[in-house]
């Protein structure tokens, strides 16, 4: 088995591709039941979100073919669409990416904190899917151990950059001043979360919170002052928002052109700022054309994320660091689970010989031997017996001039070479 992790992220895939590819939370179990018998994966997690989806695997060698084209397979794409995009792990450079990931190294915004969430929601659905053993159990408790050394041991953290940030400072760009504008948000997860805090931060008029479950909407509306409504209502209130972000988790687009043209017609034509964070995306992208509509998807928030990458910068290279002492350590331990059914071995074969002389023993003082002499002839039998196989083959190694074999043994068995 040997650790794989395979996938498509902001990087290497542009949104439409990304959004193809991307796993509705509540098709998860299913996905990683199927990836499972469909291709030789023996452990699995899927982390699938706006910028990303991966898959973390421990598999036998050979079957990284396998995996990508389960990829495409699940998602009804030929393998040719989606291998240009797909990158491809093993072993060390998974664990290596695994940390990355969960620190905010890989994220489109350097330092993000939302990952390490994400990474523990794919966790927790992959342990009650039951597809998580003792390998990826450890690496992912490995990763997020390590994600908070990051962020308690370096200042990779401490700007307030996200997507969500972006897309406010994009909305403060457009319209200075955020006091006496209205804002939709559609949505009610982390994402949309924090952009309803950075907004009521930034003094923004009225917030309105459409949402799937009325009751989430409910209780993100009345932390920061809001009027909660559910996703049904938008047509009504889209054209009191001069400002729309959305972050859903919906297949299929939330906003049509048709509902957003009626809308700025409504408005007279006064500007809307819409940002749509979500993958797949909900809102149409021919909503972009119209006049007065000014359409970002995840993809256009790369500039303003610039901005404020700079001071942590210093920050990712102290992480970096750690990373690799980390590696190393995980590696080590990985390594060490290769020793394991030989000294199991080991032991089992001492347990027997022990076993043996035990019951020669115990019969030899039924008999009314000495238990002195009983005693001795154990100690005796049970040494020469440990000693005669290693001992015959160090004999064997000296004759045929093995002498690497002499001093591998002399260190396992933390012997002291002699005067």
């Amino acid at each position: 088995m040997r650790l794989l992790a395979v996938g498509i992220n902001h990087k290497t895939a542009p949104v439409d591709i990304r959004e193809r590819v991307a796993f509705a939370p509540d098709r998860l179990p299913e996905a990683l039941h199927d990836l499972q018998t469909r291709s030789g994966v023996n452990e699995a997690a899927i982390l699938s979100t706006c910028n990303r989806t991966e898959l973390v695997c421990c598999a036998k060698g050979g079957n990284d073919d396998n995996i990508v084209e389960w990829l495409g397979n699940y998602h009804h794409l030929r393998s040719e669409d989606v291998a240009p995009y797909v990158y491809l792990y093993p072993e060390q450079d998974a664990v290596r990416h695994m940390l990355r990931v969960a620190s905010g190294l890989d994220s489109l915004i350097l330092g993000e904190p939302q990952i390490l969430g994400q990474m523990k929601t794919a966790y927790a659905t992959a342990m009650q899917a039951g597809t998580v053993g003792t390998t990826l159990g450890r690496l992912f408790q490995h990763t997020f151990s390590v994600a908070k050394q990051v962020r308690t041991d370096t200042a990779i953290g401490s700007s307030p950059v996200s997507v969500a940030f972006a897309a406010v400072s994009l909305a403060k760009q457009i319209f200075g001043e955020l006091t006496g504008y209205t804002v939709l948000l559609i949505g009610a997860g982390e994402t949309i979360e924090l952009a309803a805090r950075h907004l009521h931060e930034n003094g923004i008029g009225r917030m309105i919170i459409a949402n799937r479950t009325l009751e989430k909407a409910h209780v993100l509306a009345s932390e920061f002052n809001g009027y909660a409504i559910e996703l049904g209502e938008i047509p009504s209130h889209l054209a009191e928002a001069d400002i729309v972000i959305s972050s859903t988790a919906s297949p299929l687009p939330i906003l049509g052109k048709g509902a957003v043209e009626r809308a700025i017609k409504a408005r007279k034509h006064r500007p809307m700022l819409m940002v749509d964070i979500a993958v797949p995306r909900d809102i149409e992208p021919e909503a972009g054309d119209l006049r007065d509509v000014y359409l970002y998807t995840v993809d256009d928030l790369q500039e303003i994320i610039q901005e404020g990458l700079k001071s942590r910068q210093e920050a990712a290279k102290q992480a970096e660091e750690i990373i690799d002492v980390q590696v190393a350590h995980f590696m080590g331990w990985l390594k060490s689970l290769e020793a394991v059914s030989t000294i199991r071995a080991y032991r089992e074969q001492a347990e027997r010989l022990r076993d043996d002389e035990l019951e020669k023993a115990r019969r030899l003082l039924a008999s009314g031997a000495s238990a002195e002499k009983v005693l001795q002839q154990l100690a005796r039998t049970l040494t020469n017996k440990l000693l005669h196989a290693p001992s015959a083959q160090m004999k064997q190694a000296g004759f045929q001039g093995r002498f690497d074999l002499l001093e591998a043994a002399r260190e396992l068995f933390d012997l002291k070479k002699s005067q």
